[in-house]
Parts: C-alpha cells; structure tokens; sequence
C-alpha cells in the first residue's frame, strides 16, 4: 500500500515538473533558441577567423632571417598610427604575427589591436577580419538579442533563469518510473519512426549534455544579473570580473631614469615562466606603472589559467608574481568563470565539448516544440475517437 502510494505521488510530481516543463518551454523557446545558436557560432569564433583571414595570423619568415627587436616593432607601428602601444601579444609560434593594441586620441578606451610581421615590421591588418561585423552581430544577438542593453540584458537573463529550471525539470522528467527502463533513456532508436526518434533526441542528448549546459547557464547570468554578480563574489570570498587597477608601483626613486629593454624583460620572464605559452605584456603609461607579463600556456587541452609578473620599468625587478596555481581555490574559480562560460577552459578540447553540447541546447526547443505538437495531435485523435463512439452509441 506504502509503495503504491510513493508511486502515484512520484507519478503527480514528475507529471507537474513536466508542465512546468512544457509551457516554459514554450515562453522562452525562441530566445533560448537565439541565445544557444549564438553561442554555438561563437565558440570557434577565433578558429574561424583565422581559417578565413589566415595572412593577419601567420607569416613566412624571410630565409635567414631573425625577428626584429620589440622596441623597433613599437617605433614603426606608433609612427604609421600617430598612437602609443599599450599591450604587445607575443605568440609562441615562430610564425604567427604579433598584436600590438595602439591608443589614439580618438580610438576609444581599448585601443585598437594590429597585426604585425615580427619580421620586417609591417602592418598587416587592424583586427579586423572579413567577419568581424559578422561575429559583432552575433555577440550583441547572444549577449542582447540585438536590442538595446537595458532591455536585452534581463531578457537574455530570464530567459537563462527559466533554462536552469528546465533543465533540472528535465532531469526529474528523465528519471524513468522503473528500474528497468532506465536503459531506453540513454540510447536512440534511429529505426524508429520520427515522433519517437524526435524523443529520444531530446531526452537522451538533453541526458549526456546536461552538465555543460547547467555550466554554462550558470556560468552565464554573471554577465546578465547584478544581483547573481554579486551574491557569487560574496559566496567565493572574493570579486567576480574584479577590473580594479594594479596598485603595484615601480619604484620612481631608482637611481637610474633608464627604461629596460622589452627584450631583457622577455627573457627574464621566460627564466621565470620556463614553459611554452603566449605571452602579452603591458607597458608601462606613467612613471609609477610597471610592467605587467601575462603568459598562457598552449595546446590541445592547454588550461585557462594565466600566470602573472609584475616587473619594475627601472630596474627590472619582478616585484610580485600572480601564479594562477598558487591561488586560492576561490580566486581560482572567480578568474576562469570568463573561460568557463566560453568553453576554452581546458584548450580546444573543452570548445569541441561546448560546441557540441551548444548544438544540443539548441535543438531542444525544436524537438520540445515537436513533442508538444505530438500530443496536441494526439489528444484531438482521442477525443475525436471518443465523440465518434458516443455517437455511435
């Protein structure tokens, strides 16, 4: 009696998280839709870029030759700009382009980024690619819907919000009522007909995908709630997206005035960082800045997190060292919600997972709508099957 019991009420749950399930699906189809094949496009947004642009990104290295030295690749790039470079992305591949960002009276507070020949110092492009209109659309799509911040922002935001509990609700719809049926809901019968192959489609992928959808949903209100912001960098102990200025200061009593060579400065970096990485650095603007190395490791399954030196623009001193492994575990966790979200935490391995967990999240308001559709159809055969009898009778 007990059993039976437990059962009609798992029965009654399941059957009001699977409404719950059904009509909220149906308010936000459309903008998860939107949001989920935007971040799927956007995922391999750089590989793109580069298989379509690939001069900004590789050069051939002229027969023996060397690469010229940083500060000349500075001095030619300010004077075609009339700007001042600000960052320098050093790539660990011989021949791949440096990036240099350039400052302008007029270029805004993020500079604009060029692609340069370490070779012969020769302005290749200014960052943007043949789809970088494209991809902007794209982002303003994932981020806003295409409308204006204010607006688009809470809606993205709710509309992630209703994703969470959809896919816990699915989980809770997935659980079979018996023990034994438990295997139907982790394979798909591509022999069957189409309304149960569209099932399994949603159940079974939305099943293996789970995880990283949860993730990146999560991951994902960061960008559309204050509130959520917040609440998580008081949870972790420390401030999520923290864009404070370093108050590391070079020491501006030095006894001498003279600058260090960004060329001395890659090379103690290297002594200190000895893996192989891209390397960015940020030149000092005022007498009291220093310069900042960040390195990141490469490869397949490279890691997201970055190791940092603080050096003094005197005398070359490292003045303090941020190496991502020796940070807290909170710290850790608030620095990679960025990558986390992205996909590109764990390298080109954790993107292939994302993208393929996006395609996914994308298709489950189509399959959802679908299965909708299906029981609408059969319920009209029912109840036209049973006016048919009663009139019959």
């Amino acid at each position: 009696m007990r059993k039976s019991k437990k059962k009609s009420k798992w029965i009654k749950t399941r059957k009001f998280f699977n409404d719950l399930h059904l009509w909220l699906g149906l308010l936000s189809g459309i903008i998860l839709f939107l949001v989920c094949l935007s971040g799927t496009v956007l995922t391999f947004k750089d590989d793109i870029n580069q298989l379509i642009s690939p001069s900004n990104y590789k050069v051939e290295a002229p027969l023996n030759s060397e690469k010229l030295s940083v500060e000349r690749l500075i001095k030619n790039v300010e004077s075609q700009t009339n700007g001042v470079v600000t960052v320098i992305s050093i790539p660990a591949k011989e021949n791949a382009t440096y990036v240099l960002n350039v400052k302008t009276k007029d270029g805004g507070k993020r500079g604009t980024n060029y692609f340069v020949n370490p070779y012969t110092a020769d302005l290749i492009g200014d960052g943007k690619g043949v789809l970088s209109d494209f991809f902007m659309t794209i982002f303003k799509l994932h981020r806003w819907l295409l409308l204006d911040i204010s607006i688009g922002r809470p809606i993205v935001g709710i509309a992630t919000l209703i994703f969470v509990f959809m896919l816990i609700s699915g989980m809770i719809i997935w659980i079979p009522n018996k023990v034994k049926h438990w295997r139907q809901g982790l394979k798909i019968k591509t022999r069957a007909n189409f309304k149960r192959l569209n099932h399994d489609l949603h159940n079974t992928l939305g099943f293996y995908a789970f995880i990283l959808m949860l993730i990146m949903a999560l991951s994902g209100l960061f960008w559309s709630f204050e509130w959520y912001r917040e609440g998580a960098s008081h949870l972790l102990g420390t401030e999520v997206f923290n864009r404070e200025k370093s108050s590391i200061e070079s020491n501006i009593y030095h006894t001498s005035n003279q600058l260090i060579s960004i060329e001395e400065l890659i090379n103690q970096s290297k002594l200190e960082l000895p893996y192989e990485g891209d390397c960015r650095i940020y030149l000092p603007t005022t007498k009291k800045d220093v310069f900042k190395v960040e390195k990141n490791s490469i490869g397949f399954f490279a890691f997201a997190g970055s190791d940092q030196l603080f050096i003094d623009q005197y005398s070359g001193e490292i003045i303090h060292k941020n190496i991502f492994s020796e940070k807290p575990l909170n710290k850790q966790i608030a620095a990679l919600i960025k990558p986390i979200h992205m996909g590109y935490v764990f390298g080109t391995f954790s993107k292939i997972l994302y993208f393929i967990a996006c395609l996914i999240a994308t298709s489950l308001p189509i399959t959802g709508t679908i299965i909708w559709i299906n029981k609408l159809k059969k319920k009209k055969k029912r109840r036209t099957n049973s006016f048919t009898v009663k009139k019959a009778q």
